[in-house]
This record gives C-alpha cells, sequence and structure tokens, in this order.
C-alpha cells in the first residue's frame, strides 16, 4: 500500500522552548533509520517552514503508525493514496457499471 504522509511541528510554547524542541527533534532525526519494511519514493521539506511530505510503500500499516509515534512534535496527515492510472480504471468500470442500470 502506498501512503502519503504530511507532517507540520505542533504550536509550542516560547521561543526559547521552541527551540529546544527544533534540537530535540533533530537529534532523534540523526539517530533515526527509515524502517528496512518501508520503500521511500519522495522524503522532502518544505521550503521556509517546519513540515514536509513522505511518499512511502508499506505492507503493514503498524510500520507507518509506528514512524509517526516516533516524532510526537509533529502533526501528522497520513492517506493511504492509489496511482492515477489505477483510480482512472476503476472510475471507469464503476461508471460503466452504473450506466447499465436500469433507469
Amino acid at each position: 500500500m502506498k501512503y502519503l504522509v504530511n507532517w507540520n511541528e505542533r504550536p509550542q510554547g516560547s521561543a526559547i522552548e521552541y527551540e529546544n524542541v527544533q534540537k530535540r527533534i533533530l537529534k532523534i532525526f540523526q539517530h533515526w533509520e527509515i524502517p528496512s519494511e518501508v520503500k521511500v519514493h519522495a522524503f522532502v521539506a518544505r521550503v521556509g517552514e517546519w513540515g514536509g511530505s513522505m511518499l512511502l510503500e508499506a505492507d503493514d500499516p503498524l510500520v507507518v503508525h509506528k514512524m509517526c509515534s516516533t516524532f510526537p512534535a509533529f502533526q501528522f496527515d497520513v492517506h493511504q493514496v492509489i496511482d492515477v492510472p489505477d483510480a482512472v480504471r476503476v472510475e471507469i468500470e464503476a461508471i460503466k457499471w452504473r450506466d447499465e442500470l436500469p433507469s
């Protein structure tokens, strides 16, 4: 299954607290490794903000959940996605079936 994972940092307290959270996040990230069960297609940060996106494949949704749980300073938005050609194919099949129904 493919997933699109987007994240933003959770709002923090004061500027000093925010800076300390940044240091903690980067320290954790330096030790973190992408799980072997995950195939990453894209792993990007948004320019000018503290967030990013990852397009990945994983058979087990628990692996994705664990990845997100590793970084509690982030809010994650996770969507299972499919390739456009596959989506178009099944949409055409659904429309055909629906059009064949009696009026």
